[in-house]
């Protein structure tokens, strides 16, 4: 390693970085106790358990804290993460240049194996983000994909079969009907029913997500937590957390604009079969639009500091 690229390291010592891994680890906790008491007692939430349950990174995953690449973590609190995947231990060289002690055990982030292993989630991270980064927002969709996924849902497999919907059968199937279907993001899309399919005005595809997404869009804007996740250990985790309460939000105020009565749940409807109700909906659809695109300028940023600067962005 040259020597400009150790000097890039900073060093933590253990009673500075284990206050924030615990710190880290209390914030999780307050999601993922209750979803955790649930699934031990097979109950369900329909609001509180999505990001759990739809995304990969598991409660023990999102609880481990990570610095991001660059901070060395010194200390015997340090000795496990020589067995994490994508942890190394410092070099001779790293050692004298930032000062750690001989024998002691410090770890930093191996970006060169990280790059090697997961190489295409770094450039594909980078083309969706930056892609949706600069577009136009579109908020004329108010959350009618979500309607989309039940419409004439009587002949096929019931989603969510144990809620109810808020007009009953009929009457959301005629929200559906009367309204402009637009929905711009595959794994949305890929949930509609067979009916619905041939309603929206786009067809999205995988291959056609890195140019059709867009900043209005709350499962675009939800995602964003998942492409921080999987760079996971390459960005910080108070970073990944900021993503994932953004993404929890977002899924609170998805529901409510849902066809499901979840009154009793402690979520309030926001009607978009009305005009007050559309407009509550782009209210809070611009709002999570413009944090969105502040963590997608964050995880660029922080991307290209992880990155050695031949793979860092233009």
């Amino acid at each position: 390693m040259s020597t400009p690229a150790v000097a890039r390291l900073t060093v933590l010592p253990q009673d500075e970085w284990l206050p924030r891994a615990e710190s880290h680890a209390a914030r999780v906790d307050h999601y993922a106790a209750p979803f955790l008491e649930r699934r031990h007692t097979g109950r369900k939430h329909p609001v509180e358990d999505f990001l759990f349950t739809y995304y990969t990174h598991k409660p023990g995953q999102l609880r481990r804290w990570h610095p991001g690449a660059g901070t060395v973590l010194a200390g015997p609190a340090a000795e496990e993460r020589r067995a994490w995947k994508h942890y190394r231990e410092l070099t001779g060289t790293e050692r004298e240049v930032a000062g750690v002690r001989d024998g002691e055990p410090a770890v930093v982030v191996d970006t060169d194996a990280f790059l090697a292993d997961r190489r295409e989630a770094v450039d594909f991270a980078r083309i969706i983000l930056g892609g949706t980064l600069a577009r136009p927002g579109q908020f004329g969709c108010f959350g009618l994909h979500e309607w989309a996924m039940v419409y004439r849902q009587e002949k096929f497999q019931l989603r969510h079969e144990y809620l109810n919907l808020r007009l009953g059968g009929d009457a959301t199937d005629r929200v559906v009907e009367e309204s402009r279907i637009r929905c711009t993001h595959f794994d949305a899309f890929r949930f509609y029913t067979p009916d619905a399919v041939s309603l929206n005005e786009l067809q999205p595809t995988r291959a056609t997500q890195r140019d059709l997404e867009q900043p209005g869009c709350l499962h675009a804007n939800m995602d964003v937590y998942k492409w921080a996740y999987k760079l996971a250990p390459l960005l910080p985790s108070e970073f990944l957390m900021d993503c994932f309460e953004l993404s929890y939000r977002i899924r609170a105020m998805d529901m409510q604009a849902s066809p499901y009565e979840l009154t009793e749940w402690g979520y309030p409807a926001i009607p978009i079969e009305t005009p007050e109700g559309k407009a509550e909906y782009v209210a809070h659809q611009r709002g999570f639009s413009a944090e969105a695109q502040t963590l997608r300028e964050r995880f660029l940023v922080l991307l290209d500091a992880a990155l050695p600067p031949a793979e860092r962005g233009a």
